[in-house]
């Protein structure tokens, strides 16, 4: 992999333009990069930026760097690295982290780490994506974990994130698209710069491009999700969901020995389906956690991980979801293992059974409805099926288990 990162064009960007700033170069007073050291830098780097274009036969110069945004995009990518900063009006290296510039796998990771904050430098517009420009990336990173992904399926995905918090139904249509083809646009620009570190690779041509994680990629979100990586330590588990039969609910994951309980809650409500809208808690050894609540006396998920419970294989720990319904898990950790070069965590490996609805009744109420469904005869019959959204009893399958699905689903969990 260092060889990987030491050819990503986004690196040597970075190395190159450090090099440069060097002891200290002289700002404009709006505390741009001259212009004069940009006509040097953009070849120098590679930017891509024109200079002075021309449309038609008139050419229309460039008056400031700030027209230039491959090269503001360098700059500022630089100064969130830390590896230049602004001091009395001049740019200059951070000679603390110049040493960064001789390990190139470490510089791609923080350079990784930190691309989500360019989000004022990426968009252009005042689209909901510049403000919501960090939410929606680990969004669509946390996607592409999961599998390839069309252009227009990306930019779907950053607008609902981005547009989710704002009442964007009560502006005026036409703000409307423009708000969309922002969206749209910066969506683009964002993979091109995540292509341009070597994260991402675009494939295909207009309208059917697909982007999809580099090596290096899946190893930065490996990183950022507390992943195990080669040669890291995981567990297979298997969850069971008690008190339902015919047929059993179970899942058998691989995931990583260091992983977080607030995140392995995640993965068991994405791989068993259900929608995260209750309660939950893990018990293991008398001790209980969950949510950090005094009421509730549970002890911080989000500061333990799996391998602080587990003794061994054969370990058991309790799993219960929604405390109304009362949906009991049990966790067995059938092995541990160590995690290979092209291994992808979490992962299910197998299971059965279909997710009964929530706030059914728990598993004696899930008895009842697939009674219920199977009896057209039933008072309640057609109440079910409205309850349920169906038109009919035989789109309810208690075996449907689709592995695919499932797989996409714990891997396309938010990073937070």
């Amino acid at each position: 992999m260092d060889e990987v990162a030491e050819n990503s064009e986004g690196v040597r960007r970075l190395r190159v333009f450090t090099e440069w700033a060097g002891d200290g170069r002289k700002l404009t007073q709006t505390g741009r990069i001259g212009l004069t050291d940009a006509r040097m830098l953009v070849p120098l780097l590679g930017t891509g930026d024109t200079l002075d274009p021309a449309i038609g036969d008139r050419v229309y110069k460039t008056k400031s760097s700030q027209e230039l945004p491959g090269l503001n995009l360098i700059a500022d990518w630089a100064l969130a690295l830390r590896l230049v900063r602004v001091v009395k009006g001049r740019l200059a290296a951070v000679q603390k982290n110049r040493a960064l510039l001789n390990h190139p796998m470490q510089l791609w990771d923080r350079a990784f780490e930190v691309f989500p904050a360019l989000g004022e430098t990426i968009c252009r517009g005042d689209a909901p994506l510049s403000v919501e420009f960090e939410p929606a990336m680990n969004s669509l990173l946390s996607r592409l974990y999961g599998g390839s992904l069309r252009i227009d399926e990306a930019c779907a995905l950053t607008w609902e994130v981005a547009a989710a918090p704002y009442a964007i139904d009560d502006a005026d249509p036409l703000q409307q698209e423009m708000w969309r083809r922002g969206n749209d646009r910066d969506t683009v620009r964002a993979l091109r710069t995540l292509e341009l570190l070597g994260a991402v690779q675009l494939t295909g041509s207009e309208p059917d491009v697909v982007a999809e994680l580099t090596a290096l990629g899946v190893r930065g979100m490996r990183t950022r999700l507390g992943e195990a990586g080669p040669g890291d330590p995981g567990y297979q588990i298997t969850v069971t969901l008690r008190d339902v039969a015919n047929p059993p609910v179970w899942r058998r994951l691989m995931v990583s020995a260091g992983v977080r309980l607030d995140r392995l809650h995640s993965i068991i409500q994405a791989s068993m389906g259900w929608e995260n809208c209750h309660l939950h808690m893990f018990e293991a050894g008398g001790v209980r956690y969950g949510v950090g609540d005094p009421e509730l006396e549970f002890r911080d998920e989000r500061q333990v991980t799996l391998a602080d419970l587990v003794t061994g294989e054969g370990t058991k720990i309790e799993y219960t979801y929604d405390f109304g319904d009362d949906w009991d898990h049990e966790i067995l950790v059938e092995q541990g293992h160590t995690a290979g070069e092209t291994d992808r965590y979490p992962a299910c490996l197998a299971g059965e059974g279909a997710c009964p609805p929530e706030d059914c009744g728990g598993p004696g109420g899930y008895e009842r409805l697939r009674e219920v469904l199977a009896d057209p005869d039933d008072p309640e019959h057609q109440d079910m099926l409205d309850w349920l959204g169906l038109d009919h009893a035989a789109q309810f399958d208690p075996e449907l288990f689709d592995l695919t699905r499932t797989n996409q689903a714990v891997r396309q969990i938010p990073h937070r």
